[in-house]
Parts: structure tokens; sequence; C-alpha cells
């Protein structure tokens, strides 16, 4: 489709937009048609993207600054879990050494400290069994900041009455009914080194008699894996349950825009960035398809991007194969690898999409998905369109732009964000709305929705003062909607800068 130029300069619906960012030549931006239509409804749209998110470990849990930050994700962006690792550490002191006068036994006070702190903010977990207590491990082979032990257990045995013991006890404090909505996964990348010590057959015994722990409190708790990176051991994981009956419930596994195509397909093939985590989850069904457990749910289990056009693009991909997507990760209150020397910084800010309370691009992203209806249009063109209830009408569009990202290997490097893309104009197509129909778009981009071009307004200091935070909050949320009208032909357009999403309600 060819824009008449004349007619869109001289629209109002442009012009507001145009003035919004001042990032881009309207003259010079390239034209892009999405259509919707109103009248047909393809489907539900299930909220995969609020299923669960990622966090460091159980111990930040316990942090002041992590909860706020939890607690904007449940309540700005309907966030129902959270997973994290470590939840066995020792630092927690699940596993003690024995006191004078008594037999070594689990201890779980900390535990419910992780655990109802959640709950009192209305999220639920998602259970990571990791990592290795020291008591029962049969190695000292550390990870991280927070000495994670990551080698098997002495005893497979103990290791799995240690395992049955935790889960009556989370039976016995917050109910069956609660806990069978907890989905157990069994550790953390095990196709990594530094997460796991052991072998790979190692690693599958581990599940088969962690599963089995599980299921002997009640067959109604749903447990899986392998959560591995870089969507690995699929198919032999799978066979070996199936030829072992080890109990299997649902899938995970980890993949990132910036992961290795080598590693992930067997070769470079070539995918753009914002596309791997989309074709690695596709491979990932055809496996399960091939093992014959299509029926079972598929839980991406981390993923990530620091690109709101390029959030909105992978999640709609992987929507036909996941029935669950958890990115990684929630607050910036993280320390996996060690503690940051900043709030906010250029470039690459790490994988946190909030810190101390000040969101980035990343959360107001998702605060625009939340916003989207229970029902999914057919649209044509980068757009995620909905409705509620058979009546309002929103629609999701972006601008993709390839954008270097970070590996799922925790490794915080800050490096200049490489983006390739240009702003472009939007004619969008409302096929079943009224002409003159009022209309509110909210953006989010490198500028709007960030707190960067405040930060950068206070000099980029290291360090902020209390009121400096207070300030980029305020300055970092998403602006006021734009108060909009449908043309005569029931189109409103907009311009997007690279990266941009903009959330269209119909009104």
């Amino acid at each position: 489709m060819t824009l008449d130029r004349r007619q869109f300069l001289q629209g109002a619906a442009f012009v507001a937009a145009a003035s919004a960012w001042q990032g881009a030549s309207s003259e010079d931006a390239p034209a892009v048609v999405v259509s919707i239509d109103t009248r047909e409804v393809m489907g539900p749209l299930p909220h995969v993207w609020e299923e669960c998110v990622g966090s460091d470990r159980a111990a930040i849990t316990l942090r002041e600054s992590w909860r706020h930050d939890l607690e904007r994700w449940h309540t700005e962006a309907g966030m129902r879990r959270v997973r994290f690792h470590g939840i066995f550490n020792d630092e927690l002191g699940v596993y003690p050494a024995a006191l004078p006068g008594r037999s070594p036994s689990p201890n779980f006070q900390n535990v419910d400290q992780v655990y109802d702190g959640l709950l009192e903010r209305g999220v639920s977990p998602f259970v990571e069994l990791s990592f290795m207590p020291k008591r029962l491990a049969s190695a000292d082979r550390k990870f991280g900041f927070y000495n994670a032990n990551v080698s098997p257990p002495t005893s497979v045995e103990a290791w799995a009455d240690f395992i049955k013991t935790f889960v009556v006890h989370l039976v016995e404090r917050y109910g069956l009914t609660s806990v069978r909505d907890w989905p157990f996964e069994v550790w953390n990348e095990a196709n990594l080194s530094p997460f796991w010590s052991g072998t790979q057959q190692q690693y599958f015994e581990l599940y088969k008699a962690t599963a089995v722990a599980v299921k002997s409190v009640d067959p109604g708790l749903k447990v899986g894996g392998p959560s591995t990176a870089r969507a690995q051991w699929v198919p032999e994981f799978t066979a070996y349950c199936a030829e072992n009956n080890a109990p299997l419930d649902f899938i995970s596994t980890h993949v990132y825009p910036g992961d290795s195509q080598q590693q992930l397909f067997g070769a470079p093939a070539g995918f753009a960035p914002s596309d791997i985590p989309v074709e690695a989850v596709r491979r990932v069904r055809q496996a399960m398809q091939a093992a014959r457990l299509e029926g079972l749910p598929f839980w991406l289990t981390e993923w990530s991007s620091d690109s709101p056009a390029m959030i909105a693009h992978v999640i709609t991909g992987c929507l036909p194969y996941c029935q669950a997507m958890s990115h990684w990760e929630l607050s910036g209150t993280y320390e996996e690898i060690f503690v940051a020397d900043y709030i906010l910084r250029e470039g690459n800010n790490g994988w946190a999409m909030m810190s101390r309370g000040i969101a980035l691009p990343q959360f107001n992203t998702y605060k625009l998905l939340h916003a989207l209806g229970s029902e999914r249009l057919a649209a044509a063109g980068p757009v995620l369109a909905s409705r509620f209830g058979g009546r309002s009408t929103q629609a999701l569009i972006w601008n993709l732009a390839e954008v270097t990202q970070q590996s799922g290997v925790p490794i915080w490097q800050a490096h200049a964000r490489e983006v390739k893309g240009e702003a472009k104009q939007y004619r969008v197509q409302f096929k079943g709305a009224r002409p003159g129909q009022r209309l509110q778009v909210r953006f989010v981009d490198q500028e709007r929705g960030s707190p960067l071009p405040a930060w950068r307004e206070m000099g980029s200091p290291q360090y902020l003062q209390a009121d400096q935070i207070t300030l980029l909050r305020q300055r970092a949320e998403i602006p006021p909607p734009t108060l909009m009208k449908l043309d005569r032909e029931a189109a409103v357009t907009l311009l997007l800068p690279p990266e941009g999403v903009a959330l269209i309600e119909l009104l």
C-alpha cells in the first residue's frame, strides 16, 4: 500500500504521534501497514508472559528492595509466579550441621520466610529445586557470589528423602490445593558446568529420584525439567524419562537471543537475534511431538531482552509453542556473580527490568502487554491485537530493531548497545471500527517510559541520592496516553523509533 504523503502529513493523528518522539524525521521514515479486524476472533489470547518472571536466588527475596520490585510486577504487570535459584543454598541454613545432643535434620524456617513473602504479595513460587546442601553433597564445587554447591549428592536416596521431607512441609504449611499450582523444576542448567559438576546421566538419575519423591507426596503435584541452557538435552531427557518410567508433567528449558546458534542449532543458522528464541522453542516443540509428548506444557523458564520491540516480537512468535514464559529477571537486586556497582549505566544494563523501583523500558513493555485482552483478533503486520469480552479493542504494535543481546551465561559485561533499525511510520487500520472513533496511545521506547534521559541530565551518577531515585521513578513512568481519533478510513498513523512499541486502545 502506498500512502498519500500530503494526506499523511496533514493528519492530526500523525502530528500528535510524531511530536511525542523527536528522534526521527517523519518525511524520511519508511511506511509499514498494519491491519486489525475487530470482528474476527482467532481464539483465546493466553497471557503466557505473565505466568512467571525470573530472579536471582531465594535469599535475595528477603530484601526490601527486591520485594518492592516484586510488588510492582504483580500489581502493574499481572505476574503470577516467580522463579529463582538456591532454595536449598547453605546461606538459608536448610540443612545445618548437627547441634550438640541433636541429630541433624532439615530446617525450613528461612524457606518459610521466602515463600511467605511471595504469597503475602499475591505471587506464587515456581519451585526450582536447587542447589545441593553441603551435608548431602559429594563434593565442594561452588558457583557464584553466594557459593552455591553444584555437586551431585553423595546418595541419591538421601537426596530423595530430603526432597520428600521438603514437599511434605510445603503441603502441611500452605495446603495441597495451593502447592498443586506450584510447578517443581529439578535443578538449573545442568548442561552447564558452572551449575552442575556431574554428568548428564547423573542429572537424569537425580531427576527421576526427585520426581518420584515429589509424586510420592501427592500424584497431583507437577514436576518437570530438564531446565537446560540453550534448549539442550530435551530429546535425551524425554527418552530417558520414557525408558525409566520417570514422572514428567512439563518440559522446561532456556533460550536467549544472544545464545550461540552453533550450540543451539548445530550450525551457524543465520537467524537474527530476535528470531533465535522463536526458532529454538519451535524445535523443542518438534522434539516433544517426536517423543509423543505434544500434550505436555512447555515452560520457557528463562529468556531475556532489553528491547521493547524484541520482547513483543519474541512473545508473539512463541505463542503457538509455549504455555508459559519467564523473563529473566525482575529486579536489579541481583548478586549471581557479584554485587553490581551501579543502579543505571550506559549500554548494557544487565538483565534487570527494574532497579530500586526505577522501571526500565522492558518492564514498561510488560505493563502494556498486561493491558491486552483475553481474545486474540485477526491481524497482519507487527502487531498483537485483542479485545475484552467482545467489546474494547487493544493493539500492541512494534518497530523491531536487531539489538546486541546478552547470552544466557551469567557474565555481567558492559557493552555498547548496537541497534540496527530506523524510525518507521505505521498506518494502523481497524476493520469494523467506525471513522472518528476515539482512541488512546501509550508509547514505550528508549526515551519514553525510560529513566535514562533523566539520569543523563543528572550527569549519569554511579551512586544515586534518595531524591534522585524518587525523581527517576517518576520520570521512568509511561507518559500519559495521547488521545486521538480514527480517520475517515478507520485508521491511525503513528511514528515509532527503532525498538519502540505502542499500545492503541479504542475507546
